[in-house]
């Protein structure tokens, strides 16, 4: 159980941080974006559930819990020491990006196929939904971005990869089953 009971430390005041394994390095590190970028992605979750309910707000809050074992599992670089570790680290599983996938296709049997991109609309829902997922997508960048140069948790990439397409699919059913979407048409503005 974490334990925090002063919240300043000044331990960044000359612009480092500690990684989850107590090394310091620069807060503009590419590992510290990455799980930065997992924080901002849960930050937007906790809006989307001002506007969920009933099961959705339930899923929403199972990945807002994920989402901080993936900052877990991301500021813990060595991976190859996990099993020296006196506590052995979090780390992102299989079953979490399961999960997603077995939600993800539930959702998408209530749906009629698109036959045109979604704009991000319709309710106060779909859209938070719609922010949820691009704010993902960057996170997922930033992850691929650290694992081209430092070891990074295979399970880890593939959940945030899945994740942005189970805000995309909860984004339609948020849409009454997407029969309130908003459709791109093209060219309409010519």
């Amino acid at each position: 159980m974490v334990v925090l009971s002063k919240i300043y430390t000044k331990t960044g005041d000359a612009g480092e941080t500690a990684l989850g394994d107590g090394r310091r390095v620069a807060k503009f590190s590419i590992r510290v974006d990455a799980y930065g970028g997992a924080d901002e992605t849960n930050a937007t979750v906790g809006l989307a559930r001002q506007h969920a309910d009933g099961e959705m707000d339930a899923a929403l809050s199972r990945i807002q819990n994920d989402l901080f074992d993936l900052g877990a599992d991301l500021c813990r670089p060595d991976m190859e020491k996990d099993a020296e570790s006196e506590y052995p680290p979090l780390r992102m599983t299989a079953a979490q990006t399961e999960r997603l996938e077995a939600e993800i296709d539930a959702m998408n049997e209530k749906l009629e196929p698109l036959r045109s991109f979604v704009l991000p609309g319709g309710s106060a829902l779909s859209a938070a939904l719609h922010l949820c997922r691009t704010v993902s997508r960057r996170a997922e960048r930033g992850i691929v971005e650290l694992a081209t140069q430092e070891s990074v948790n295979g399970d880890a990439v593939r959940y945030i990869n899945r994740l942005s397409d189970w805000f995309f699919v909860a984004s339609r059913i948020a849409n009454d089953d997407g029969k309130s979407d908003v459709l791109w048409v093209p060219g309409a503005n010519r």
